[in-house]
């Protein structure tokens, strides 16, 4: 198959490109058939479902973060979105002095959040988006038909690209299922480079100590990591992270940096 320009620009930030590159699906594939892993968690086989990717923009992802962030007085989705655009020091969707930023999408999923990272570049700007379940992969590219993105089926918590090749990465909702995410948190700094910005929605564990020790021990039986308020900050700060900012909601948390 025929390398699309997007493509070739993704191939040449990866550390090990592939000679024969695998875009048979429409995504570039580093992983392909399925080697023998651990048994995966509850959420994790959600996530990798046939289901999940045909409900998950219009109905998992609005019921089930919308609970998390507290109904009607969280923010909407649309809001998330322009949150990470800002955080990430993105522009705004169809401002001509949008910046030509290269952007990466972690653990992307149908490529929701993808899509509207890519709303907030011009330009040169690149999105890429990676996910290790061929569901979701496939859902992203049938929905996405901007130029400036591309998709990359490689696992998130040992990143296949080259140190400091993105100016800005994101990682909504899939921290907290990762079965090291200290280990992905690693993986996204080192690529990022010096400078550039981070953006996490992950979990939150309530401060109320009841709910919290609930919370807690439902993950556990999920295999959702429920992450202290002070968690992610404190991680980023210990990776060379300044500028750090936080938004609490019940169950979630929004946190960003810029890497010093």
């Amino acid at each position: 198959m025929a390398v699309s320009t997007v493509m070739g620009r993704i191939i040449r930030r990866l550390d090990v490109p592939p000679a024969e590159p695998d875009l048979s699906a429409g995504y570039l594939d580093l992983l392909g058939p399925a080697a023998p892993a651990p048994p995966p968690t509850v959420a994790q086989r959600a996530m990798r479902s046939s289901l999940l990717p045909k409900i998950y923009e219009r109905v998992w992802r609005p019921v089930g973060f919308g609970i998390a962030k507290g109904g009607p007085f969280g923010p909407s989705t649309e809001q998330e979105y322009a949150l990470a655009r800002n955080w990430l020091g993105l522009g705004r969707p169809g401002d001509p002095h949008r910046p030509d930023r290269v952007v990466l999408d972690v653990a992307c999923g149908p490529g929701n959040v993808t899509r509207a990272l890519a709303a907030g570049v011009a330009g040169r700007g690149l999105v890429v988006g990676i996910d290790a379940a061929p569901g979701m992969l496939a859902r992203a590219v049938a929905d996405t038909t901007d130029p400036q993105v591309g998709y990359v089926r490689g696992d998130a918590t040992d990143l296949p690209f080259q140190d400091a090749s993105f100016d800005a990465v994101c990682c909504y909702g899939a921290l907290y299922l990762f079965d090291d995410p200290w280990r992905a948190l690693d993986s996204m700094t080192r690529v990022l480079r010096p400078g550039g910005r981070i953006v996490i929605l992950t979990s939150r564990r309530p401060d109320l100590a009841p709910v919290g020790t609930a919370v807690s021990i439902a993950g556990r039986l999920t295999g959702v990591e429920v992450f202290g308020h002070q968690e992610i900050v404190d991680a980023l700060a210990a990776r060379g992270y300044v500028e750090l900012r936080r938004r609490r909601y019940p169950l979630m948390q929004y946190v960003g940096g810029r890497l010093d």
